[in-house]
C-alpha cells in the first residue's frame, strides 16, 4: 500500500514594501466593498489582519530578482500604497506574505476570492451586540465599520428579537424584511405569537407582521398623543414602539389606557384654568360633534385691544412676511429657511389673532365654555355660549335689575368620552343583509351636510328650492316630509360619523357662515336696512346660505303606528326630493371628501358588501385576494384598494348613476405591492424570501 503524500504548505515571508508590485494576473477588475480608503484606516488601525499572496519575480535566465508580484491581495497592496503616500508607513515596512511558486497566479486570485465564505448577517448582528456589551459606543463601532451610527442601531435592535425567531432567521426560515419588522416589539412573547399566526396565514408580509404587533396601539399621530406628548407620555412610564427601518410618524403608543388617562387629566385641567374665569359651565371633552352650539346663544365678544409693544411687533412680522412674499414671488420653491421662517411668522400672527376675546362680566356668570382637542392636537376652546334655560328673563324690576334672576353658580368642568359605534353582526346565510339604520342615518347625515355647502354654492338652484317648498305649502298642502324645512330651522344630526365636525363640507359651511356672520350688523332696524342695501348678488348668496341650513336629507326611522312621526311615505319623499337636489346642484360626494373606510363604512357592515364594493371599485380579482381575509383585516385591506377608486355606496350615488366600472389595469396599478406579480398582474403572495443585507449599508 502506497504511502499518502504530505502537503506542503507555501512559505511565509516578510517582503519590503517597495519590493512588491502588482501582478496583471489579479483576476478582481470591478470595484466592490469596502473602498481602498477605508481598508488603509481599518489597516491603520488594527494592521494587517491577512498577508499578500506573492510570486517571486523571474530573470530571463529563470533567476529570482529579489522582486515580487502580488496576484491576490491587490486591495491590500493598494491601501498600504495609500498610506505611504500619506506618510503614515514606510517604504521599506515588512509586509507579511505567503510566497507561492506552484501553480497558475490566475488560479491563486480566483480562489482567494471565490473560496471566501461570506459572514452571515445574524452574525455581524450578534458581533456588533458584543462590541457593544464591551464597552464600545454605537459611535465608535460605526468609525470602527465605517458605517452610520443609524445602521449599528438598527443592527443592534435585529438582535433585540426573540432568540427563537432569530434561530429561524438564521435557518432561512425568515427574510430580513420580516425579521425587521418584528423589531417594533420588546415582548419576545408575542413576537412569537405574532410569528405563528403568521406561519398559519396566506399574508406574510411584512406590514401585516407590523399591524399585528401594533393592532392595540395608538398612532403617535393620534392627537391625543400630540396634545398630552410622548414626553409626558413616557415620563409617566408609557412605552413608544418604534420602527428604525422604516418612517413611522414617531411610532405608536403601547399604553393606551395611560395615554386616555393623562389625556383627561389634562382636560380637566384645561376646563377647570377656562372655569376661574367665572363662567358658569365648562364642558370638556375630545371633540363635539357637528352642531353642538345649536340652540345656544352665542355671546358678542371684542377683541382685546394691543399693548404698544405688541402692536410693533404686529408690524414688524407682517412687513417681513410681505417682504418675503415680494422677494420669492417669481419663485417656484421657497428655500427651506425661508419657508420655515414664513411658518414662524403666520404662526406668531395666528397667536395675536387668536387671543380670547373680551366679554361682559355679568354675561360670562350666565354662560360657559366648551374646551376640546383640535385635529393636530392642539387645544381647542370656544367661549361665551348661553344655555336657554339660562337665559335672563325679559320683564325687569323698578331697581334696574332683571326679575328672577339666576345667581351666579361655581363653574363646573366635565370631562367625558364617547363611545363608537358597534359594527353589525356578520351574515349567517350568506346573503347581503340590509345597511343598519344608523349607518344609513350617519351617510345621509354627510350628504346633507354636503348638500348644505352645494346649495349655498347655487343661489339660483336654492331660490327654486324655497319656491317650490312655498308653493307646495301654500297651494298644494303638501304635509311632511319635504327636503326643505323653509322657516328656517337648521337640523340636527342624531347620528353623525366620526369627525364630521373636521370634514370639508363643515370648514366650507362654518368658514361661510363666519364671513357673513362678521358682515350683520346689531339691531333689528339696521339689519333690515343693511340687507335692503345689498346687491342682488349678494342678497342671492345670502339667501342660498339660509336656505341650505333648512336642507334635510336624513335618513330616520319612520313611525309605523301613525304617530306624529314621519311616516314611510313622507320618507321616501324626502329623499326622492334629495336625489334631485343632489342632480341639480352636481353634488359629487367623491369631491366633497367622502371616502370610503373602515371606520366610516367598511368596517360597519357585512363581509360580502366589503367584497362587493371592492369587485364594483377595483374589479373581481381584488375581491378573490381578500375574500379569506378576516372580517377586520378585509375592511383594512378594502379600505387600502379603494383608496382613490371613486367608489361610493350606492346611497350616496348620484340618481341613475351606478358604480364606476373598473379601469382594466386597475388590478395592476391600485394593487399594493404585496399582491403583484413580477409581471404586473395579481399573484398571491410569495413564500418567505431568503436572508439578505441590510438596505442601509
Amino acid at each position: 500500500m502506497a504511502a499518502v503524500q504530505k502537503i506542503t504548505l507555501s512559505p511565509s515571508l516578510d517582503v519590503p514594501f517597495n519590493k512588491l508590485v502588482l501582478s496583471q494576473a489579479n483576476v478582481r477588475r470591478v470595484k466592490a466593498g469596502v473602498s481602498i480608503e477605508e481598508l488603509a484606516e481599518d489597516i491603520a488601525r488594527r494592521t494587517l489582519l491577512q498577508g499578500l499572496s506573492v510570486r517571486p519575480i523571474l530573470d530571463a535566465e529563470g533567476a529570482e530578482t529579489g522582486m515580487y508580484e502580488v496576484p491576490a491581495g491587490g486591495r491590500r497592496y493598494r491601501a498600504l500604497e495609500l498610506l505611504i503616500k500619506q506618510k503614515r508607513l514606510l517604504k521599506t515596512a515588512p509586509i507579511p506574505c505567503v510566497v507561492r511558486d506552484r501553480g497558475i497566479p490566475e488560479e491563486d486570485s480566483l480562489a482567494e476570492n471565490v473560496q471566501r465564505a461570506p459572514l452571515h448577517p445574524l452574525d455581524q448582528f450578534r458581533a456588533f451586540f458584543a462590541l457593544r456589551q464591551k464597552g464600545l459606543s454605537e459611535e465608535e463601532i460605526a468609525a470602527a465599520f465605517f458605517v452610520s451610527a443609524v445602521v449599528v442601531r438598527q443592527r443592534l435592535r435585529l438582535v433585540s428579537v426573540s432568540e427563537v425567531l432569530l434561530d429561524v432567521y438564521a435557518a432561512d426560515g425568515m427574510s430580513l424584511d420580516q425579521l425587521m419588522a418584528f423589531t417594533i416589539s420588546s415582548d419576545h412573547a408575542r413576537q412569537e405569537q405574532v410569528w405563528e399566526a403568521v406561519q398559519r396565514s396566506y399574508n406574510r408580509e411584512p406590514y401585516q407582521i407590523r399591524r399585528m404587533l401594533t393592532e392595540n396601539t395608538v398612532r403617535a399621530a393620534d392627537k391625543r398623543v400630540q396634545f398630552v406628548g410622548t414626553e409626558a407620555y413616557e415620563t409617566a412610564g408609557g412605552i413608544v414602539l418604534r420602527d428604525l427601518f422604516q418612517s413611522d410618524d414617531g411610532g405608536w403608543i403601547e399604553d393606551v389606557a395611560l395615554l386616555d388617562r393623562l389625556v383627561a387629566e389634562k382636560l380637566k385641567a384645561l376646563a377647570d384654568q377656562i372655569a376661574s374665569e367665572g363662567w358658569k359651565w365648562v364642558v370638556a371633552d375630545l371633540g363635539f360633534p357637528y352642531g353642538h352650539t345649536q340652540g345656544l346663544r352665542k355671546l358678542v365678544g371684542t377683541a382685546a385691544d394691543l399693548t404698544p409693544e405688541e402692536r410693533a411687533t404686529v408690524e414688524a412680522l407682517e412687513a417681513e412676511h410681505d417682504r418675503i412674499e415680494d422677494e420669492y414671488a417669481e419663485a417656484e420653491e421657497l428655500p427651506d429657511e425661508t419657508d420655515r421662517r414664513l411658518g414662524e411668522i403666520e404662526t406668531a400672527l395666528d397667536t395675536f389673532a387668536g387671543r380670547p376675546l373680551r366679554f361682559d362680566p355679568a354675561e360670562i356668570g350666565l354662560a360657559g365654555a366648551f374646551v376640546s382637542i383640535g385635529a393636530d392636537g392642539s387645544p381647542v376652546i370656544d367661549r361665551g355660549y348661553v344655555r336657554p334655560e339660562d337665559e335672563p328673563p325679559a320683564a325687569v324690576e323698578p331697581d334696574g335689575e332683571p326679575a328672577g334672576a339666576v345667581p351666579l353658580s361655581p363653574p363646573v368642568a366635565v370631562v367625558t368620552v364617547g363611545c363608537q359605534p358597534t359594527a353589525p353582526e356578520e351574515e349567517e346565510d350568506g346573503a347581503i343583509k340590509p345597511l343598519p339604520d344608523r349607518l344609513v342615518m350617519e351617510l345621509t347625515a354627510y350628504r346633507t351636510l354636503a348638500l348644505r355647502d352645494a346649495v349655498a354654492e347655487h343661489p339660483q338652484v336654492a331660490l327654486t328650492l324655497l319656491l317650490h317648498k312655498l308653493v307646495g305649502d301654500t297651494f298644494r298642502h303638501g304635509g311632511a316630509g319635504a327636503c326643505l324645512e323653509a322657516f328656517v330651522r337648521s337640523v340636527s344630526f342624531p347620528a353623525q360619523p366620526a369627525n364630521l365636525a373636521d370634514s370639508p363640507p363643515a370648514k366650507a359651511v362654518a368658514e361661510r357662515h363666519a364671513a357673513w356672520e362678521a358682515e350683520l350688523p346689531e339691531g333689528d332696524d339696521a339689519l333690515w336696512n343693511w340687507l335692503a342695501a345689498l346687491d342682488d348678488a349678494s342678497r342671492l348668496a345670502l339667501l342660498a346660505h339660509c336656505v341650505s341650513f333648512g336642507v334635510n336629507a336624513l335618513y330616520e326611522k319612520v313611525d309605523r303606528f301613525g304617530g306624529a312621526g314621519l311616516s314611510q311615505h313622507g320618507l321616501d319623499r324626502r329623499l326622492t326630493q334629495a336625489g334631485r337636489l343632489a342632480g341639480a346642484v352636481d353634488l359629487d360626494l367623491v369631491e366633497a371628501g367622502w371616502h370610503p373606510t373602515a371606520d366610516n363604512y367598511l368596517g360597519r357592515v357585512t363581509k360580502s358588501r366589503i367584497l362587493e364594493a371592492v369587485r364594483e371599485g377595483v374589479g373581481d380579482r381584488a375581491a378573490q385576494l381578500i375574500d379569506h381575509l378576516k372580517k377586520g383585516d378585509m375592511a383594512k385591506e378594502a379600505e387600502r384598494l379603494l383608496t382613490d377608486s371613486g367608489w361610493l355606496p350606492e346611497l350616496l350615488r348620484p340618481a341613475g348613476d351606478d358604480a364606476p366600472a373598473p379601469d382594466a389595469g386597475s388590478d395592476a396599478v391600485t394593487l399594493p405591492d404585496f399582491l403583484a406579480g413580477d409581471d404586473g398582474t395579481a399573484e398571491p403572495p410569495a413564500a418567505p424570501e431568503a436572508a439578505h443585507s441590510i438596505a442601509a449599508e
